[in-house]
């Protein structure tokens, strides 16, 4: 079993970040040209290109592949959000089955060493655009190895469904969304069995995943 759980706004200040040649951090947003101006550090989107020629996301993906001694002091993606629940998910199944469903980044496994970023799909009026990602602008992501077979538990709000359904659809296993509040017509998540946990409220996916830890939400 393999579980997937949503992103966090909520990050850890002690966050790494990537750097630029000349020492700025970069921050990784959705709409950088929209950002504050802010000499100290650099806005960009994962699949813009670097000063080393390459995308960001594939400087991303060679560091954390091979970090050596992670100078940088990026924080693997299950310990980067502030949130217990991925502490909690992570222990009771593994780094190797957890993975976080990532607006900035797509799939990415628990142990993927993670910058800070500040990007979502969240249509909160409080989210400032530029942090917005549309739900139909098309990054990069990153999606499952291929070959997995075994059946996926997703947590997470409606607004990350598309993506979830999208880097998931050459999964072979069974695909089981959890989700909250009105009810969704199958047409939403095309080949993935809906499962409606009570009302919406705020974080209510985190309170769903340890209901599922727990042994209260067979799947």
């Amino acid at each position: 079993m393999i579980i997937v759980i949503q992103c966090a706004a909520g990050k850890q200040d002690h966050a790494g970040h990537l750097q630029t040649r000349d020492g700025r951090n970069v921050m990784f947003v959705a709409k950088p040209d929209a950002a504050p101006a802010n000499t100290g550090q650099l806005f960009a989107r994962p699949d813009d290109v670097s000063d080393t020629g390459k995308s960001w996301r594939t400087v991303l993906h060679e560091y954390s592949a091979a970090p050596g001694a992670n100078l940088l002091g990026l924080l693997p993606a299950w310990r980067l959000y502030r949130n217990p629940a991925y502490r909690m998910l992570a222990d009771h199944c593994g780094t190797d089955c957890l993975y976080i469903l990532s607006a900035g980044w797509g799939l990415i496994r628990a142990d993927f060493l993670t910058p800070d970023y500040d990007i979502t799909f969240s249509s909160d009026r409080k989210v400032e655009p530029f942090k917005r990602r549309d739900r139909r602008e098309v990054f990069e992501d990153f999606s499952l190895p291929p070959g997995i077979d075994d059946d996926i538990v997703f947590f997470g709000g409606r607004g990350y469904i598309p993506l979830f359904c999208r880097l998931t659809a050459n999964v072979q296993g069974a695909r089981t969304i959890f989700y909250a509040g009105n009810t969704l017509s199958g047409d939403v998540a095309p080949g993935c069995r809906l499962r409606r946990y009570e009302r919406r409220f705020t974080n209510w996916h985190y309170q769903c995943a340890r209901h599922y830890v727990e042994g209260r939400l067979p799947v």
